[in-house]
């Protein structure tokens, strides 16, 4: 029995190592999200019935004085905010709900806005991942400064595409594919997402400039977490000597626009790899769901705070980005209809939206089940 108990409860057990890790990162993350949603419909004068944390029933919660009830529900895997106006799934009130309404419900409710209202009011949740990100890496940036080292070659891999391409120890890397290249990560930054591509690679050697090309190949390696995956490299390595790491520490004001920069780095990685992954140019394995997230958690957790905070940086990212697909029902679903009503100016049909809203569940459900099925049984 002791053996079990420390199993569970101890700092590396399933319960203090990895279940309270995982709904702290997801909480805050869907919290954030959320009060997106719920601060610009405010502000906007769209009234809100309510603000979930989780899903099914309610394990405790409170009304506030604008008549929202704020509840935590027993299934910690999303949350919703729910406006006025007893909306179905494809935003539009229901019948019966909408003769339900008092004269002041019917002004404060979600379907009677502008366009523009209902649009900001959606939008906002993805930004408000975007802005959490934003705020966690200035945070870091102004604490823990960030190290970088000179993109110099330092060693070739035998037989790989730098070898055939004739890359050779001391190349400066100057620009990749047009991009200017300052440090080390900028190149990794921008191979490990382009397996298969044949890249153009400015190289400076002897003080002159080299024009080289090669195709990163896919290769796997064990990141900061211990999870094996896979990356793009053409197979060059720098070192200490070469790359001379030096810590750049950064003013609230600088880490604020490092924070950006490395926050629209993330964005168009992910949205990159979602792109590459529909047309199967990215591997599966790559793709988790919560039994996943969790486990990285909970190794994120033992490696202290920060890696933790780092995590759910980069996953608020990665929601807010899926969050984005004009696919309902996702908020870029809604955003799609309301661009089309902007465009038609009158509202898509009833029947025309709760089509496309089944097919939109059916791929959202389908795709959860291949993450569920990823995280039990795949790689």
């Amino acid at each position: 029995m002791s053996d079990i108990l420390h199993a569970i409860f101890s700092t590396d057990g399933l319960l203090i190592g990895t279940i309270v890790p995982f709904l702290f990162v997801l909480t805050v993350v869907v919290f954030v999200h959320e009060m997106g949603h719920y601060l610009v419909g405010r502000w906007c004068g769209i009234g809100v019935t309510a603000f979930s944390i989780g899903f099914g029933p309610e394990l405790f919660g409170f009304n506030d004085r604008h008549g929202t009830r704020w509840k935590l529900c027993a299934i910690p895997l999303g949350g919703y905010v729910k406006f006025v106006g007893d909306m179905s799934v494809t935003s539009s009130p229901t019948e019966d709900g909408s003769q339900q309404l008092t004269a002041e419900e019917r002004r404060r409710a979600f379907h009677v806005q502008p366009v523009w209202k209902r649009a900001a009011t959606v939008v906002a949740g993805p930004m408000f991942n975007f802005l959490l990100t934003i705020v966690v890496f200035a945070i870091l940036f102004s604490i823990y400064g960030k190290t970088v080292m000179q993109p110099v070659v330092a060693e070739v891999r035998p037989d790989s595409p730098a070898a055939a391409a004739g890359f050779m120890p001391g190349d400066r890397f100057v620009a990749v594919d047009g991009t200017a290249i300052e440090t080390f990560a900028d190149l990794q930054r921008i191979v490990q997402g382009r397996a298969g591509d044949e890249l153009v690679f400015v190289v400076q050697r002897n003080g002159e400039d080299v024009t080289l090309r090669a195709t990163p190949e896919l290769i796997e390696q064990e990141d900061a977490l211990g999870n094996k995956i896979k990356v793009a490299a053409i197979g060059v390595v720098n070192n200490r000597e070469l790359g001379e790491p030096r810590l750049v520490t950064f003013t609230p004001a600088a880490a604020l626009a490092e924070s950006v920069k490395e926050t629209g780095h993330v964005i168009e990685r992910t949205g990159q790899f979602l792109k590459r992954f529909v047309v199967g140019r990215e591997d599966r394995c790559q793709l988790g769901g919560p039994v996943k997230i969790a486990d990285m958690a909970g190794r994120a957790a033992k490696l202290g705070f920060e890696w933790l905070v780092q995590l759910m940086a980069l996953l608020s990212v990665g929601i807010g980005i899926l969050n984005l697909l004009p696919i309902p029902p996702l908020d870029g679903g809604h955003l799609a209809f309301y661009a089309a009503e902007a465009v038609m100016r009158r509202p898509v049909s009833e029947r025309v939206m709760d089509a496309v809203y089944r097919t939109g569940m059916f791929l959202v459900l389908g795709f959860m089940g291949f993450v569920f099925w990823n995280d039990l049984f795949g790689c």
